[in-house]
């Protein structure tokens, strides 16, 4: 393991922990009654480790050799792109089809579920 995918692995587990600790105490429904700043405080809480599980993954395409940054780059945009793809379905699908709502923060979770899958299909850096 390079040290880049060794931060990385570090990175992620403790944004990850981060992630799930906060979201369980957003959505287990006892902080419900939660409004005004609080709520605020609450979605910025929950958010932090979104953000740092972003910056984890840009620090270690930047970090990389060049195969690496390259592959895990178009990864990443795969994924995101697909992530959006779906948001989007899902959000006409709600609207037009009777589909039932999610929560917005569900796109985080497609996201790193697609961004697993990926490897599948993206092998190398080659267009």
């Amino acid at each position: 393991m390079t040290p880049a995918a060794k931060r990385y692995s570090i990175r992620t587990v403790l944004f990850m922990i981060g992630y799930i600790v906060a979201l369980m105490a957003a959505v287990s429904g006892a902080l419900d009654a939660i409004g005004g700043i609080s709520g605020w405080l609450l979605a910025a809480t929950v958010a932090a480790p979104v953000a740092g599980q972003i910056w984890a993954t840009l620090s270690f395409i930047r970090e990389s050799d060049e195969f690496v940054a390259a592959l895990t780059a178009k990864r990443f945009i795969l994924a995101a792109g697909l992530a959006i793809g779906l948001t989007v379905f899902w959000g006409f699908a709600e609207r037009f089809a009777g589909a039932p709502h999610l929560e917005g923060w569900w796109v985080y979770v497609a996201f790193w579920g697609l961004m697993g899958l990926t490897p599948l299909f993206v092998r190398d850096s080659a267009r």
